[in-house]
């Protein structure tokens, strides 16, 4: 039995399996909704839409638990500091999914695990081994690959593609460091709250804010859904699994958006996308399984 398996259902690798597949499906659809609001609204308004969202969720749920102490304002600093960075590199997400091939855009967010490597010995203060460095030099051999410098043009999708997966890592560092003193339910409600904020300040700086069509309104449900819906069934299934057995199944998300894209948007899926894809992930997965054999003090 493992840290992160409930002590009272044992390890059920199926059970983990089907909510994987659920966040699998989650993180697709959220992709997919994405883009097919691109055209009506801007990353900052698609944002703030999408929190708002949240915030009746995540509201609703804190009601039904009557648990008044996520909402408190305890550590409000270190929340704006993990809101203002998932802030932007949400942002940069979304304008990613916008203007390049779904598979580039999952292919480079593969690399924030990568970066949590190189960036935890700063921040928290986690050693560098030689089993994280090789993990590390491996993923970004990958996203040099998937951008192809001086073979193919460095495009602003490409570049908010790669910032994202820098921005998604010290989310999690900052993350790391809110889960020792606070909820869960803190986090997300800080989240939709802050992010609610932070969207239609950004939104409103031109003086006009686009309200969602009718066309538009499902899609906005469905990202607003589909972004609890993802981390809803990641944390059920490391609830029943240990993480080094549940997230291998999180790199199933790069081959079913490439067919998404290619069935959906008639996106190409080029060689040095699927090398790339490879190199990133087989640098995750060597990571995952160091990790898993490492001896624990």
């Amino acid at each position: 039995m493992t840290a992160e398996t409930n002590p009272t259902e044992g390890t059920q690798p199926l059970i983990a399996a089907a909510w994987m597949m659920g966040a699998v499906a989650a993180f697709t659809l959220m992709a997919v909704a994405g883009r097919e609001v691109s055209l009506e609204l801007d990353t900052f308004e698609l944002l703030a839409y999408r929190s708002a969202i949240g915030i009746v969720i995540i509201g609703a749920i804190i009601v039904l638990r009557r648990d008044w102490q996520a909402a408190s304002f305890d550590h409000l600093g270190l929340h704006l500091t993990r809101n203002l960075i998932h802030f932007a590199a949400q942002n940069f997400w979304f304008f990613a999914i916008f203007t390049i091939p779904l598979a580039q855009v999952f292919a480079l967010e593969f690399t924030a695990p990568l970066w949590v490597l190189v960036l935890s010995p700063f921040f928290l203060g986690e050693r560098l081994t030689r089993t994280r460095g090789i993990a590390a030099a491996a993923g970004f051999a990958g996203a040099l690959m998937v951008a192809q410098p001086g073979a193919a043009p460095i495009t602003p999708g490409l570049i908010s593609a790669a910032l994202c997966a820098v921005g998604f890592a010290l989310t999690y560092i900052v993350t790391k460091r809110l889960t020792n003193v606070t909820s869960t339910l803190a986090i997300l409600w800080w989240m939709v709250v802050m992010q609610t904020a932070l969207g239609f300040i950004a939104a409103g700086i031109d003086g006009d804010i686009a309200l969602p069509s009718s066309q538009a309104l499902p899609w906005l449900g469905i990202l607003g859904i589909t972004g609890l819906g993802a981390h809803f069934c990641i944390a059920r299934a490391l609830r029943v699994a240990p993480a080094t057995l549940v997230m291998p199944f999180d790199f199933l998300r790069l081959p079913v958006v490439a067919v998404v894209g290619m069935v959906l948007y008639d996106e190409p899926l080029g060689l040095a996308v699927i090398l790339g894809a490879a190199l990133i992930l087989g640098g995750n997965y060597f990571n995952v399984r160091a990790e898993a054999v490492r001896p624990r003090s």
